[in-house]
């Protein structure tokens, strides 16, 4: 069975860091191309930060860049969202999703996990 199980969500102070994790089972995630989104409250899903399977290249939203960081451990089949300097507006499930081929950002993932809350307050 192909799933997706997020963790490390959780309750931290602005300035804090947390660091997610995206665990894949019944598949590899080698030859697949990973995304974080979150969705807050009232809002619309967004886009968060993307990788590669194919050479490593990472996207991120404005909103995130230089504060976040996408890693992959293909021997752990593990995604990672390393998250830095955390700003209340921050606040939101947080979700990771797949599908398999080489580009960088999809239009359209296959396998979403359940999503973990982050929240940022003081």
């Amino acid at each position: 069975q192909v799933q997706l199980v997020e963790s490390g969500g959780g309750l931290v102070q602005p300035g804090g860091s947390l660091r997610l994790s995206c665990a894949a089972s019944g598949f590899t995630l080698d030859y697949y191309a990973i995304g974080w989104f979150r969705q807050a409250p009232g809002k619309e899903r967004e886009g968060v930060s993307c990788i590669s399977s194919s050479d490593g290249s990472t996207y991120y939203a404005d909103s995130v860049k230089g504060r976040f960081t996408i890693s992959r451990d293909n021997a752990k089949n593990t995604v990672y969202l390393q998250m830095n300097s955390l700003k209340p507006e921050d606040t939101a499930v947080y979700y990771c999703a797949t599908v398999w081929g080489p580009g960088l950002c999809p239009s359209r993932y296959d396998y979403w996990g359940q999503g973990t809350q982050v929240t940022v307050s003081s």
